[in-house]
Formats: C-alpha cells, structure tokens, sequence
C-alpha cells in the first residue's frame, strides 16, 4: 500500500517530468525564461493570493433576503493586493444562502446577467413568464433586462453560487426568458478534457452568455490528474470544488483543495495548474472562464473596454 507521503512524492515527480511537455509554444518560450529554477518565496508569485472560500468573507445582504459571501473578488489579477482580489472580468462570484421560508424582492437586471448554481435545498425561481423549481445541480441565468424572484420552498437553506458578468459587447442579445439546465440530465460532453476531465457544459458565449466562454461542471474519476497548463495574461478561468478534496497543483507548490475554496489561475505563463485526485472517490468541480481570444472577430473590445 502506498502512503500518502510517498504518494505526493510520486506526484511531484511525474508532474516535474510532464510539465515541459504539456504548454503551448508560447508557454515553452516563458517557461525556458524561467528554467528550472527552484521555489523562491521572495521572487515567486504567492499563489495563497490566488485562492479564496466564501467562510473567509463577511455576509452581505442582496436581491432582500440573500446572504452573499465572496468566492473570489474584483481586484488585480497581476498583483493582487489581498486574498482573493484576482477577478477583473467577471463583477462578482459568491456563495449565496436563502433562509427557509425566506423570498426575495422582485429584481430586474441591468447590464448584466445572473448565473446561479443550487447546491442544495428546494426552492423555485420566476419570472415573468415561467416558474422553475430549484434543487441540486440546477443551473438558471437569468438574462439581461429580466425581472425574478427566488423563494425557499424547503426546510433547509437553499444554497447556491452566483457568477455575475457584465454585458458589455455591443453585438450580445441576451435571451429572452430565465434559462433553466438540470446538470443531472445533461450529456456528457467529453471525457476526456486535459486527459481525463469529465465535462457537463450548462452554458456558453456562443448561446447565453456575455462575456464567459463557459460554465460547466468538472469531474475527475480516482487517481486520475488534468493535464498540467499555464495561462496568460488575459484570461480568467476559475475551478471551485463541490464534492470532494483533490490535491491543487498551482505553480510550484500544492494545496489541498476542499469544498467552498476555489482559485483562478495566475495569469503567469510560467505557473502550471491542474487538480489531481489522490482518493477513491469521483470529485466535481464548477469552472467559468472569460479570455480575451474567445473570437476572431474582435467582439472583444468592450471586454477589454470594461477591464481597463
């Protein structure tokens, strides 16, 4: 049997040896900048500035009776001033609470779209047109210039995460009526993103949204590991755990990465990512992510507009 120590040994090994085969050219180029140059705190960025979980933020009261509490939070994803601050594209991401019994004001949209996730509890969302029920794995956008109400049908907190984007691209037609995806009747889309993702896609920019490439969901069977990547400046791509810990391989350290803590990968070609599943268990995490070059028709101008 092999021990958790000598596990993470064997870890660190094979992601040394792969990682230098798994960039793009551009990235190779960054990384040859960087060379094997070992672990310096005082030169390396600090990835613990990159990682956030909504327990570590104070409460604040939105839409009347939801309880909001920051994921991850506007800031410099370059140089963040405090934990957590990376977010430059995306307006908020939080962990959201409605009490039981408890409802909502009547909330109309301006300039920007709702992209709630239920992680558990009973409720239901309307509009004005339709009336949706909420459970666990139910995904609901709610488009731009739409009114709603959320009401906590159950006996137990309704408990979901929001994604607030802007909607700042002047060709974007935002849809016409809440958007409703139960995750538990999705297709597969592939099993075999980076390696071995097992991906559920509930929205994409081509469809619903603004400026988000895409909001899926992520599993990982045991003992498996994505293909370690950089990014680059210019893209906001955040993995959150929902069920399960994996191992978070962020740079030139590990985490352990719990249920309510996410991270956004640095914006440093040199700094790899990727969650590997050290356990007997499948694991799932949400993931949305906005880059700069989702098109080649540069409707990406008002993003750019927005973020400077």
């Amino acid at each position: 049997m092999i021990h958790r120590e000598n596990l993470l040994q064997i870890v660190m090994i094979v992601l040394v040896s792969i990682v230098f085969a798994t960039v793009s050219v551009a990235q190779e180029e960054a990384l040859r900048l960087d060379g094997p140059a070992p672990y310096n705190p005082e030169t390396d960025p600090d990835i613990d500035m990159y990682i956030g979980h909504w327990n570590e933020s104070n409460p604040v009261n939105t839409h009347g009776s939801i309880v909001e509490r920051d994921v991850l939070s506007r800031g410099n994803p370059l140089t963040p001033e405090r934990k957590g601050a990376v977010l430059s594209y995306v307006d908020r991401f939080t962990h959201a609470t409605l009490a039981p019994g408890a409802s909502t004001q009547k909330v109309t949209l301006s300039g920007q779209q709702e992209i709630f996730y239920v992680l558990s509890g009973k409720g239901s969302i309307s509009s004005d047109k339709t009336t949706s029920d909420l459970y666990g794995g139910i995904f609901v956008l709610v488009p731009d210039k739409s009114s709603f109400t959320l009401i906590n049908t159950g006996s137990e907190p309704l408990k979901m995460y929001l994604i607030v984007e802007p909607v700042v691209r002047d060709d974007f037609v935002p849809a016409g009526d809440i958007v409703v995806v139960d995750e538990n009747t999705v297709p597969i889309l592939t099993s075999r993103g980076h390696w071995t993702m097992i991906i559920k896609q509930a929205f994409n920019i081509e469809r619903e949204l603004s400026i988000i490439q895409y909001i899926n969901t992520i599993t990982f069977d045991p003992m498996t590991l994505g293909q370690p990547h950089a990014h680059v400046e210019g893209c906001e791509e955040v993995w959150t755990m929902i069920e399960g810990t994996s191992l978070l391989f962020l740079g030139k350290e590990l985490r352990w990465h719990t249920p309510g803590m996410a991270y956004m990968c640095p914006p440093f070609a040199t700094y790899t990512h990727s969650n590997i599943n050290h356990t007997d268990t499948q694991i799932k995490l949400l993931y949305f992510a906005v880059r700069d070059d989702w098109t080649d028709r540069n409707r990406n101008d008002g993003i750019k507009r927005r973020r400077d």
